[in-house]
C-alpha cells in the first residue's frame, strides 16, 4: 500500500513508522524542514512544501497512492485546505484527522474516507488499559462483556483448544490466535508483526508467544488473568 502522510507532528510521525514497519510504501509530507529531517531516514521518503499549495501537490505521486492522510494538528485550516485539494482525486481514500466538533462537521461535508480524532482515542486506549491491567488491547463491546487480547499462558503452550476447555471451565470464547511472524519491509530490515490464524478449530496447539483474542463477560477475562497469573501490560506498568 502507498501512503502520503501530510503533518510530520507526533501523530504523523508515530503512523508513518508504524505504516512503515508494516510494509506500507510512506511518504511524509512536511512544510518544516526540521520534522522532515528527523524522519527521513525511517521512512520510504520525504518532501518539504506547504500542503495550501495546490501547485506543490506536482511533486507527489498522486496518480499511484491509494491513501492519503491528513494528520495536520495545529493549523484547521491547513487541513481543510489540503483535505479540499485531495478530494480532485477521486481514487485516492482520504483519512482526516479533526481538530474540533466544526471541523468534523466540515470534514463530513466534505464527504472523506475517514476522520480520526487522536488525542481521544488514545484517551480512551488508556482508559482501557487501566480498567483491564493485564490484557493486551481490549475491545468494550457493552457494559458487561469485551473483546479482549490475552497472552498464552506458559502451562498450555503446546496443549489444544478441546484440551484446555476454555468455554466449559472459563466462559470464554477464542475468536482467534494472533501468531508472530517475520518478513522484510521495504527498506530490507526483518521485522516482527503478528497475523491471525483465522477460525481456530478444536484441535489446534498452542504455541509459544500466542496471543488469545477471547470474548466474554469482563468477570470472566478478569477471573482468567488472575487464575493463570496473567502479568499486568509492561507497557502500562513502565508509565
Amino acid at each position: 500500500m502507498k501512503v502520503i502522510i501530510f503533518g510530520l507532528g507526533n501523530f504523523g510521525q508515530s503512523l508513518a513508522l508504524y505504516l512503515t514497519e508494516t510494509g506500507s510504501e510512506v511518504i511524509g509530507v512536511d512544510k518544516d524542514l526540521y520534522k522532515v529531517e528527523l524522519i527521513k531516514d525511517k521512512i520510504a521518503h520525504t518532501v518539504s512544501l506547504d500542503s495550501t499549495n495546490e501547485m506543490a501537490f506536482e511533486v507527489l505521486p498522486l496518480k499511484d497512492t491509494d491513501v492519503a492522510v491528513v494528520a495536520i494538528g495545529e493549523n484547521e485550516g491547513a487541513a481543510i485546505i489540503t483535505t479540499a485539494i485531495l478530494k480532485k482525486y477521486p481514487h485516492i481514500k482520504i483519512i482526516s484527522r479533526s481538530l474540533s466538533p466544526i471541523h468534523d462537521t466540515v470534514l463530513q461535508a466534505m464527504g472523506v474516507h475517514m476522520i480520526v480524532h487522536p488525542e481521544q482515542e488514545a484517551a480512551e486506549r488508556l482508559t482501557r488499559k487501566l480498567n483491564f491491567k493485564k490484557v493486551l488491547e481490549n475491545f468494550i463491546v457493552d457494559e458487561h462483556y469485551s473483546i479482549s487480547e490475552i497472552r498464552l499462558p506458559t502451562a498450555i503452550e503446546g496443549k489444544t483448544i478441546q484440551e484446555c476447555g476454555f468455554r466449559e471451565k472459563h466462559r470464554l470464547n477464542i475468536i482467534t490466535i494472533l501468531r508472530k511472524k517475520e518478513k522484510a519491509n521495504i527498506l530490507g530490515r526483518k521485522i516482527s508483526y503478528q497475523e491471525s490464524i483465522g477460525l481456530p478449530t478444536p484441535d489446534m496447539k498452542f504455541e509459544k508467544g500466542d496471543v488469545l483474542v477471547v470474548f466474554g463477560s469482563n468477570n470472566s477475562i478478569e477471573n482468567y488473568c488472575n487464575v493463570n497469573k496473567i502479568p499486568e501490560d509492561q507497557e502500562l506498568v513502565s508509565l
